[in-house]
């Protein structure tokens, strides 16, 4: 009789709520901190140079007297610019791509490695890059809208506020205050219910091995009802990586004032270069830090809403009692559909030759072992 494998066994049994999900995120970031950072390491280190480039180009332009010179600038802010934004593009593919191993480990103990996340990322490279373009012009839009009538509230509560206060500014400036902040608590958390119906698609893609337009459908499934946990992990992953900023700005800020500069300036073009360049090169240090909790907090959520959605705590106690399920008679395919696709290509389209997996490796969970080359 088969056993479940002990990654199994450690899923909780119960869904998680916002604080199970932080803390369980932050243990699987502590045992796996090496492999996320390397893993992280390549497209953030293209991003930190192409922001030294724009940075150093920046302050050169508006000094220089030599034409030659000039286009050289020019030259490296393009470089840079384009440096900075596939390097932070391709951050979001990979820490998508982390999302199949991750699922492994927590399923099967299968151990969290760079070069396997790389591998899933290569596997579906275009349709990654299809479905975080889609995602993020669909954030952009609903952003924008929700960002307008966030600041026309505003506006109108800063004058109701004024009047209601009448001769008390205190009173207005309290009420004021109140609403800012129920307006913005109320926006970020519409922000969240909408995009929020498209944060498992990397996940849908390659766990599942589903297309684009598929994952997206099978992500809105999933999401029901995750809006609460989804803006608990964004605030708590925002607020710790500015903490983490904090930690390497203020040092770097102190030395700057003992050096004359004013580090509290929001004018970038005051500070001297190398000042500027220390700036960048920190903030790119703190994201590699901190944005792979936000891929672990993601893809515990996952595996979460298929615990909800789909009763995979039930079949995870049947397969740890009952073993694995028998083969259908005449090779049929097995009616569950597996916890991880066997590899992360999409699924064939109908006519072309479908890779059959035996239903003797397929567990109530998931296909036992390892997936086949």
């Amino acid at each position: 009789m088969q056993t479940a494998t002990p990654a199994a066994s450690r899923l909780s049994l119960s869904p998680l709520g916002a604080g199970d999900l932080i803390d369980r995120t932050i243990r699987l970031y502590r045992r796996h901190f090496l492999t996320l950072i390397r893993t992280a390491a390549p497209p953030v280190v293209a991003s930190a140079v192409g922001s030294v480039l724009w940075t150093v180009s920046m302050h050169s332009i508006p000094v220089t007297e030599s034409g030659g010179r000039l286009v050289l600038y020019i030259g490296m802010a393009v470089v840079g610019w384009l440096l900075l934004m596939t390097g932070s593009f391709f951050f979001l593919l990979v820490m998508g791509g982390a999302s199949r191993n991750l699922v492994m480990h927590l399923l099967w103990d299968e151990p969290v490695a760079a070069r396997t996340i790389y591998r899933s990322v290569r596997a579906r490279f275009w349709g990654l890059v299809g479905a975080l373009l889609l995602i993020g012009l669909f954030a952009w839009i609903v952003g924008m809208i929700i960002l307008f009538t966030w600041l026309i509230a505003v506006v109108m509560v800063a004058g109701g506020a004024v009047a209601i206060g009448g001769g008390a500014m205190w009173l207005g400036g309290i009420i004021g205050v109140l609403l800012f902040l129920l307006l913005t608590t109320g926006a970020l958390f519409l922000f969240f219910f909408i995009v929020g119906r498209a944060a498992y698609v990397p996940q849908v893609m390659l766990v599942e091995g589903r297309g684009v337009f598929d994952a997206i459908g099978r992500s809105v499934t999933l999401s029901r009802g995750n809006v609460r946990r989804l803006t608990a992990m964004f605030l708590f992953t925002t607020f710790a990586t500015y903490s983490a900023l904090m930690l390497f700005i203020i040092p770097l800020g102190w030395y700057g004032y003992l050096q004359g500069i004013n580090p509290l300036s929001l004018n970038q073009a005051d500070w001297p270069v190398w000042y500027a360049v220390g700036y960048q090169v920190l903030t790119q240090a703190s994201s590699i830090l901190l944005a792979p909790v936000w891929m672990l907090g993601l893809s515990l959520l996952y595996v979460d809403e298929r615990v909800r959605h789909e009763g995979y705590d039930i079949e995870l106690m049947a397969a740890q009692r009952l073993g694995e399920m028998p083969l259908l008679p005449g090779g049929g395919l097995a009616p569950l559909v597996p916890a991880i696709s066997a590899t992360p290509a999409p699924a064939p389209r109908e006519g072309r030759k479908e890779s059959f997996i035996p239903l003797s490796n397929i567990t109530t969970l998931g296909i036992s072992g390892r997936n086949p080359e």
